[in-house]
């Protein structure tokens, strides 16, 4: 269509038909390159004709330009006025366009006339500032460097000047460590070191040209971090102080480092234990530092070298990367896991009596000791000192274990007549409270997995395990799953144990029970009782007698009553006692098994003191008693013989102290003495009620038999006897001194019964009593014959004889003469008695 418009007009101005509208033009105007859209070039008018009264049918255009472009515009000033102005698009540049352009501008009145000109516009050159290229000239350029760089070349800039000017480069600060040279080259003038240089860098880049313009643009230069540092230990402290006996897996420190490489981000360590250690292990990927093998101070080499120093690394990468090394110390503590011992446990001290009071006996602390190597948990104390006669002794100063005399013992004293044998007991106790030790391996806990190795699988104990005294009786290797027992296990208290075991690869878990069976095993002695006596016998005491009526009773927590054996361990010179029986009981008698013969020399000995054993191994066969473990008790006894007083002996009077063990119950054990006691008393009980009901029993089925002289119910007339007298000979007996001896603390004489053991002092003008005939003899004798008051029991010939002659001994006749020493009595009979009531009476007043 524009075309055609075009050709229209031209076809008009070629046919001479043109007429002048456009006045000012044709015309030449200047601009200057880079001008904005707007800028106004040149202005001109339309003259219109008087055909058209001045209006314009088509207004001014630019219908060509030359060379095209679109970077100009026809605007309307009003009236009739026109501007010619630049669009901006595209930007005028006189060093890339051309440097002038022909507009052709168009312009029709409503008269049909037409005008055409054309309007030069000139390209003026104008100075620019240089220009950037490539992507500086558009964005900031990021460059990156890697920290370590040697300094050299890191960038080059590029710009140009559109006037082909010599363009400079303005130096940087010199804060920063980089140059730029005059041909935009960027240096680095050092190697910078990403853990202690900036991070990063901003610089502003000036390009000036000849006249003074310039540009600036902005590089961001970036240190790239590489592995170059090693890792360095942020844990400061050095030394850790841990308890022994700690179970595996006890943490004993945190150890943790940091890597300068990796300041912005957590770091990725490895940890390991460079010195060879059996004590501790490492967490490769945390360094958490644990318990991994048994630590016993009180052996060595914990014992001389507590300290154990361990030397952790830590590295970058797990294959030759960067390292650092730190030394930390370990000190094993001390814990209070082993009781005092005493070696012997048993003493004995003879000394002589009226030794001085305050002397010391015995010093048990030689004999005791306490392995583990630190106080308090080595230090003991002796308490309770008890037993018989331990009122005479003391510990002095308490708890010190120097045993002491408090007061001279004098054997004749009355207080303490015969009394030469003192069993004391002494408690050996821990000052520090007590903890336990590992035991023995009992067993072993494996498990497996698919997935791993059966060394990244670790074993722990999560519930139960425990008993009535320790909260941990058992303990699991992490490594390898060996259980160990940490307490002793009692049979008699528990015979099963529970707990739960878990095993890990660190992801997953799974658990296991496990039941301990605790074998019975003969560890309790026989406790006897009582567990010392002290006695005399007279020397012609008769074989088979059962001495002084001794008997001992034992008992044992894990064996038969039937288990146990008797026999005298020492002290039983020439056989003379014995036990019976010896075995098989839980009872037993002392009997005299031979007698005693001082006059040929045999026998001097006048005090016997007899260790007794009791063991409990009667069951046995000879061939297991060799492999099966025997448990023994011991009973003391002190028994001093008597001599007849024609025997003379010289004896030095001795007493020995004897310091034994003791079983003794715990105060959890009070249910012990409680039940023994309401048990005896229901057993009482039910002896008694069963006593009542048989007397009953026999009340109502055997009614007694009436006597033969019982008076009858109906009052009969009784026939009247004829009186009897009954005279009742009665011997006054004096004790008589047969024996005599010198007192050794007096020196004076005194006088002895053989029979009764009666004393008294001789006067020194009394001879010795000769021995006199004792007897009783009645004229009537109580129910069944017996004697009602006799000093000694006649034989069975001097009864027969009796029996001959009853009426001489019941009328002697007048004047026969008195024993010594005896005096006699008759006793007339009452009359009008019945036969059987005169007897009643007599032997009432034989009684009073």
């Amino acid at each position: 269509m524009k075309s055609t418009f075009l050709l229209f007009i031209l076809l008009r101005v070629v046919s001479g038909r043109r007429t002048p509208l456009l006045m000012g033009l044709p015309n030449t105007a200047t601009v200057e390159e880079n001008a904005p859209a707007g800028v106004s070039i040149y202005t001109f008018n339309v003259t219109g004709s008087p055909l058209s009264s001045g209006v314009v049918a088509i207004h001014p255009t630019i219908v060509n330009s030359n060379p095209l472009t679109e970077a100009f515009a026809l605007v309307s000033a009003g009236d009739l006025m026109y501007r010619v102005v630049t669009t901006g698009n595209p930007v005028l540049d006189y060093e890339t366009m051309p440097k002038s352009f022909d507009l052709q501008i168009f312009v029709e009145d409503t008269a049909g006339r037409t005008d055409l000109s054309t309007l030069t516009v000139q390209l003026a050159d104008k100075n620019e500032r240089p220009v950037f290229w490539g992507n500086m000239a558009i964005q900031t350029v990021r460059i990156y460097v890697l920290e370590g760089t040697p300094p050299g070349l890191i960038y080059r800039v590029n710009a140009t000047d559109p006037e082909h000017g010599q363009l400079k480069y303005s130096p940087l600060p010199e804060s920063v460590p980089f140059w730029v040279l005059e041909n935009g080259d960027i240096l680095s003038k050092r190697e910078i070191d990403y853990e202690k240089d900036p991070h990063s860098y901003f610089l502003n880049i000036t390009v000036t040209d000849p006249e003074g313009l310039n540009s600036t643009k902005t590089v961001n230069i970036n240190i790239i971090n590489i592995d170059d540092e090693s890792p360095y230990f942020t844990t400061k402290q050095r030394i850790y102080r841990i308890p022994e006996e700690q179970s595996p897996g006890t943490v004993v420190a945190n150890i943790t480092a940091k890597d300068p490489d990796d300041e912005d981000s957590p770091s990725r360590l490895f940890y390991s234990i460079q010195s060879s250690d059996t004590y501790f292990s490492i967490n490769p990927s945390t360094g958490v530092l644990q318990v991994t093998g048994r630590m016993d101070r009180d052996v060595p080499p914990l014992k001389l070298h507590p300290n154990v120093s361990v030397i952790v690394r830590v590295e970058d990468s797990p294959h030759g990367g960067h390292s650092s090394e730190m030394e930390i110390t370990v000190i094993i503590g001390d814990i209070n896991d082993n009781p005092p011992e005493c070696n012997p446990s048993t003493f004995r001290k003879e000394i002589n009596e009226n030794t001085t009071a305050g002397i010391v006996l015995l010093d048990l602390r030689n004999s005791c000791k306490d392995v583990d190597v630190d106080p308090p948990n080595n230090l003991f104390s002796f308490t309770g000192l008890s037993g018989f006669g331990s009122n005479n002794f003391a510990l002095d100063p308490a708890e010190s274990g120097r045993l002491v005399m408090t007061e001279s013992i004098d054997l004749e004293n009355p207080s303490t007549p015969g009394i030469e044998v003192y069993s004391l007991a002494v408690r050996v106790q821990d000052i520090a409270p007590p903890n336990y030790s590992i035991g023995s391996t009992i067993g072993k806990v494996t498990a497996s997995d698919a997935d791993w190795p059966p060394s990244v699988i670790t074993y722990s104990i999560i519930a139960g395990g425990g008993t009535k005294d320790y909260t941990n009786a058992f303990w699991i290797s992490p490594s390898n799953g060996d259980v160990k027992i940490l307490a002793r296990l009692d049979y008699e208290t528990t015979q099963k144990h529970f707990f739960t075991v878990q095993a890990s690869d660190q992801e997953k878990t799974a658990t296991a029970s496990v039941t301990v069976n605790v074998l019975e095993v003969n560890d309790e002695e026989p406790i006897c009782s009582p567990s010392f006596y002290s006695f005399q016998i007279p020397v012609s005491l008769a074989v088979g007698t059962n001495v002084n009526g001794f008997r001992i009773q034992c008992q044992d927590r894990d064996s038969d009553p039937r288990s146990f054996r008797y026999f005298i361990k020492e002290g039983n010179m020439n056989n003379h006692f014995t036990f019976s029986p010896v075995a098989g009981s839980n009872t037993s008698r002392l009997i005299l098994a031979s007698p005693f013969d001082y006059e040929s020399g045999l026998d001097t000995k006048w005090i016997y003191r007899l260790l007794v054993y009791i063991t409990d191994d009667n069951l046995l066969s000879a061939k297991n008693k060799a492999t099966h473990l025997v448990k023994t008790g011991t009973v003391t006894l002190s028994i001093r013989v008597i001599p007849n007083p024609t025997t003379v002996t010289t004896t030095t009077p001795s007493f020995t102290v004897v310091t034994k063990r003791e079983n003794l119950y715990l105060d959890s054990a009070w249910y012990v003495p409680f039940v023994t006691t309401l048990g005896g008393l229901m057993l009482l009980g039910l002896l008694g009620h069963l006593g009542n009901l048989l007397a009953r029993w026999l009340c109502a089925h055997c009614p007694p038999a009436p006597r033969a002289d019982s008076t009858p119910l109906i009052n009969a007339p009784e026939k009247k006897k004829p009186k009897k007298e009954v005279a009742l000979e009665m011997i006054k007996l004096n004790t008589v001194f047969d024996g005599e001896a010198r007192d050794p603390v007096t020196g004076k004489m005194y006088e002895f019964n053989t029979q009764s053991g009666a004393r008294r002092w001789k006067k020194s003008n009394e001879p010795l009593q000769p021995t006199a005939a004792m007897q009783v003899t009645p004229s009537v004798t109580g129910n069944g014959g017996q004697e009602t008051n006799s000093a000694e029991v006649p034989s069975k010939k001097e009864t027969k004889e009796k029996r001959k002659e009853p009426r001489e001994a019941a009328n002697p006749p007048t004047g026969s003469s008195q024993a010594p020493g005896q005096d006699r009595m008759e006793v007339p009979k009452r009359k009008e008695e019945p036969e059987g009531r005169e007897l009643l009476s007599t032997a009432q007043q034989l009684r009073h």
